[in-house]
């Protein structure tokens, strides 16, 4: 595992030195431009990332560039050996994993455990990369013409990757552009960099050659380097809109290939014939899990009918159960948020929800745990209205709302109306109301009596309306297709009847 170089600091403290990983180690920065990085548990500084200049990040589009040829030649058989090496390493060190994602991002242990393993399904997704890369062949489509098509790599791709999944966003994104040939740059959030490396040495130890893969950390001149390289031929994106948006017209505008998940506003839609023990059950766990810090979380629930009083009482209920400590102790259940900043802000909607008239069901600032950690428990608020900005914008926190609304068209109505599109869930016993909301709800991933439906790894990620930028969604069928492009070969050959050559056989027709 990578042995991220500790050196004491300020107050006598040891602090992580985490340096970028370029052309197969770990390269100290030389900008001079650092970021501090934090235990949310604790409210300590446990960490220094250096961030990269212009130069360093084209460093490490450089190594990627020499890196390239060979790895795009490799037989689709070794690079398949790698794979399942990888596989194995990934689980082998999967509570490493979990525990350096806890340490930086706050999120329990079996929050952080549950993200690893989905990256895990998506490099064993790409094991079977000979079979979702093979090309197609039509035989004499013309007298004496066979054409054929085949999938290439780009070249150099690149990543910027949100703090909110340290572990699972890049392996959304890595496994699905090596495996198709290209070699890979990533500018992880410098919130939570250490995920990223202990990836990066389990990918060499794999047998990635150097160069392969590169992470670069920093901030808004990383970002830009890589949007504006004339080198680097995709960029793939996760985080908040108003960043996807300038992602997305940065890179369009340099030439380059981009897909770009934005921000969320989930609804929940509870019909008045569901279970009420399910729906809220699935409201607590959708709603504050990962301290609502997921852009699938549910974010605003859609009371319809008279349900609402009674599914209200219920996520009531069921909230102080939820025990809110330290990611690191096996009881707790939901865990810090992930820097001080984010958690003012988040706080600052309980007030302006209220102050616009939602009614404050519960506070989570009225019990938290005591310390310096970055602490709020679930909150609740119900009466939430359209207009209100606890439903406009998009909270990122354990911060659930409620809307009452007449009807099912009123809930679709409410719901689709929204500028954001990413998920839609539905509660509900009546198959055919679950039947229309599946084609009725403008969002690109729906669950019917599932909280939060994130698309398995032979599946696509991806909303619509203002959840994504370019058409691409993210892993899966679309993700091999957004790293590969497309090449159409027509052959001919001259007839073997009329032929001087001599082929050593007889020829017959």
């Amino acid at each position: 595992m990578v042995e991220i170089e500790r050196e004491k600091v300020r107050n006598n403290e040891e602090v992580a030195k985490i340096h970028h990983w370029i052309n197969g180690r770990r390269v100290v920065g030389k900008s001079d431009r650092k970021g501090p990085v934090y235990n949310p548990a604790t409210g300590r500084k446990t960490g220094e990332v250096d961030f990269a200049s212009v130069q360093e990040v084209n460093g490490a589009v450089d190594a990627a560039k020499r890196a390239f040829p060979g790895w795009r030649t490799l037989s689709l058989s070794r690079r398949v050996e790698i794979f399942f090496r990888l596989r194995q390493l990934v689980n082998d060190n999967l509570d490493v994993i979990a525990r350096t994602v806890t340490s930086e991002h706050g999120k329990v242990l079996s929050d952080a455990a549950a993200e690893v393993h989905v990256g895990l399904e998506m490099v064993e997704y790409c094991c079977g990369l000979p079979e979702l890369l093979k090309g197609s062949f039509s035989e004499q489509v013309s007298t004496g013409y066979d054409v054929h098509s085949v999938r290439q790599p780009l070249g150099v791709v690149a990543g910027i990757t949100p703090f909110n999944f340290p572990a699972m966003v890049p392996m959304w994104m890595i496994p699905f552009a090596i495996a198709s040939g290209n070699t890979f740059v990533l500018k992880v959030s410098e919130k939570v960099p250490s995920a990223s490396m202990l990836l990066a040495e389990l990918m060499k130890e794999a047998g990635v050659p150097d160069g392969v893969v590169n992470i670069v950390h920093g901030d808004k001149v990383a970002v830009d380097a890589l949007l504006e390289h004339p080198d680097v031929a995709a960029i793939s994106f996760v985080g908040s809109t108003p960043i996807a948006r300038y992602v997305y017209e940065t890179a369009t505008r340099h030439g380059k290939r981009v897909q770009a998940l934005a921000g969320a506003k989930n609804h929940m839609i509870v019909l008045p014939d569901a279970d009420i023990d399910m729906a809220a059950d699935a409201a607590v766990s959708g709603g504050f899990g990962s301290a609502g810090e997921r852009c699938m979380a549910v974010a605003q629930i859609v009371a319809v009918g008279g349900i609402g009083d009674r599914l209200v009482a219920a996520i009531k209920e069921r909230i102080p159960r939820v025990k809110v400590g330290d990611g690191m102790d096996p009881d707790s259940e939901m865990g810090p948020l992930v820097t001080r900043e984010h958690l003012k802000r988040v706080m600052s909607y309980i007030d302006k929800g209220r102050d616009q008239g939602a009614t404050v069901v519960v506070d989570g600032r009225e019990s938290v745990p005591n310390g310096d950690g970055f602490w709020l428990g679930p909150s609740l608020l119900d009466h939430v209205s359209a207009d209100n900005i606890a439903y406009r914008e998009e909270i990122f926190g354990p911060v659930l709302g409620v809307t009452r609304v007449a009807s099912y068209e009123d809930a679709v109505k409410l719901a689709n109306e929204h500028p954001w599109g990413n998920g839609a869930v539905i509660f509900t016993r009546d198959g055919g109301a679950a039947r229309c909301f599946a084609v009725d709800v403008q969002a690109g991933m729906v669950g019917i009596n599932v909280a939060i439906p994130v698309p398995v790894a032979y599946y696509s990620f991806g909303g619509w309306k203002s959840s994504l930028f370019g058409s691409s969604h993210i892993y899966g069928p679309e993700g091999f297709k957004f790293y590969t492009r497309g090449k159409v070969i027509t052959t001919r050959w001259p007839d073997p009847s009329t032929s001087k050559v001599d082929l050593g056989f007889p020829r017959t027709r």
